[in-house]
């Protein structure tokens, strides 16, 4: 297994290479739409509405000039990544962040630091599940903080932050995108079915807590980790750690951000913001710390010119990443691909159709990443698909939600991951080498859920 994980190709060339194929798969499938209806201010798959189209090819040129279409189309997500940095790095010139996790640390005792790991993983966790998953972003770089000052590194961190966040997110029982939307397509009531999703999520949580224990423990008896090499400047605690206490202007800097997060979450669950408007806060966030941390317009000014240079490889990647998309959408394809998935379930008994329907999602997931997106795609043709061969409409959601939420832990065209992933600064082949395993056990786990939930015909 670890040979094989030496093998993997950096992400510039993996992205790369699934942009090829994708104009490959152009010429190779023939070319297919559905029809689809405006339901809720959102377009819908019609079911049954498939039909072949004329055949629009990817031509060579048009692969390069889908990137620009790629950067335009993920432009919001690659935005909040550099407002998120950019926020970041404003209060990590205040001192803000480093005393407060500085004194937590000091005060809690580095003893205790298995529990806060523990503890904290939860936490981003329950971030996920009720906030959602761009969100959170902001929080990321927290976690890094966190995890340096314990002892840990950067992959670390994202086991904490980013792992936890998309487990929650993921396997969340009030999914809005994934379990709200497929509720409304299989006219259930929203949200129904809680319980079982819970200890569902509980279950994944707690298995991504365990996972990131054992490789903290490894790091304090190998310093040859994952995370070696991994650039740490303004992570990293600058002093003792009974050295640290809160300064006035740190409570008055904190109070900013938690103000701002406040401000934004209640224009999340009020006013529908998205990321347009998490941008727009985080920016003034920064520009209000910096006022009140007296930085001049010229230490302003360099503090976000190099904040931007530290999460830009992540931005790229966002932009890079959506190429896949774009260029399945030019080739028409995407739809021909759901239309056959759907019909091979057709002729499988109920549990392999459970598993393969869950299968078929986790392969939706790279083509259309959005969990909204694909629920409007890929449900209205596998609700009635799993009627045919015997399972709950309650089941058919949740084998899409396995396969739809699990696999963004790994998902390179997923660009909250991808983002998130390049605010603590980890390469994607390295988050590979240490997300693998315990995604593939908390995917198992999922499907034994699933394996119960066809046997008590969950509803």
């Amino acid at each position: 297994m670890s040979n094989w994980y030496k093998k993997i190709p950096h992400p510039v060339v993996m992205l790369f290479g699934m942009i090829v194929f994708a104009t490959v798969l152009s010429y190779i499938l023939p070319a297919g739409a559905f029809e689809r209806e405006l339901v809720n201010g959102r377009q819908r798959v019609i079911p049954g509405s498939f039909k072949s189209i004329a055949s629009t090819p990817v031509s060579f040129l048009n692969m390069f000039t889908a990137l620009s279409r790629g950067f335009k189309a993920a432009a919001d997500i690659i935005f909040v990544v550099f407002a998120g940095g950019i926020m970041f790095g404003i209060l990590d010139k205040t001192k803000m962040i480093e005393n407060t996790i500085g004194t937590i640390v000091k005060t809690m005792g580095l003893e205790r630091k298995y529990l806060i790991v523990l503890v904290m993983t939860y936490v981003f966790g329950l971030m996920g599940i009720l906030i959602g998953y761009e969100n959170n972003i902001a929080l990321v770089p927290i976690a890094a903080v966190l995890s340096i000052a314990l002892g840990g590194d950067l992959i670390l961190a994202a086991g904490i932050s980013v792992g936890a966040i998309t487990v929650g997110f993921g396997l969340s029982p009030i999914n809005p995108y994934t379990v709200g939307i497929g509720h409304q397509i299989a006219e259930l009531p929203i949200f129904s079915g809680a319980i079982f999703r819970s200890i569902l999520c509980f279950t994944g949580l707690s298995l991504m807590a365990y996972y990131n224990i054992r490789y903290f423990k490894k790091i304090t008896s190998n310093s040859n980790t994952l995370g070696q090499g991994l650039e740490t400047q303004g992570f990293a605690l600058s002093k003792p750690l009974a050295e640290y206490k809160m300064s006035a202007n740190n409570y008055l800097i904190l109070s900013i951000f938690l103000g701002g997060l406040v401000i934004m979450l209640y224009g999340i669950f009020k006013h529908g913001w998205y990321l347009n408007q998490i941008s727009a806060i985080f920016i003034i966030i920064a520009v209000v710390a910096g006022m009140a941390n007296r930085m001049s317009g010229q230490e302003m000014s360099e503090t976000i010119l190099k904040s931007i240079s530290l999460v830009a490889p992540g931005a790229f990647m966002v932009g890079y990443a959506t190429t896949i998309k774009v260029i399945l959408e030019m080739g028409n394809v995407s739809d021909t691909i759901a239309f056959n998935l759907a019909s091979m379930l057709e002729h499988l008994p109920t549990y392999g159709s459970a598993l393969c329907m869950s299968l078929s999602q986790c392969l939706m997931n790279l083509l259309i990443p959005s969990g909204s997106g694909q629920a409007l795609a890929t449900l209205p043709i596998m609700i009635p698909v799993g009627e045919l061969v015997g399972l709950t409409r309650q089941t058919s959601i949740l084998a899409f939600q396995i396969g739809d939420g699990v696999t963004n832990l790994f998902n390179p065209t997923l660009g909250g991951l991808i983002a998130m992933l390049g605010l603590c600064r980890v390469p994607f082949d390295r988050w590979l080498k240490y997300i693998m395993p315990i995604a593939l056990i908390i995917l198992a786990v999922s499907w034994v859920a699933l394996i119960i939930a066809v046997a008590i015909g969950y509803s």
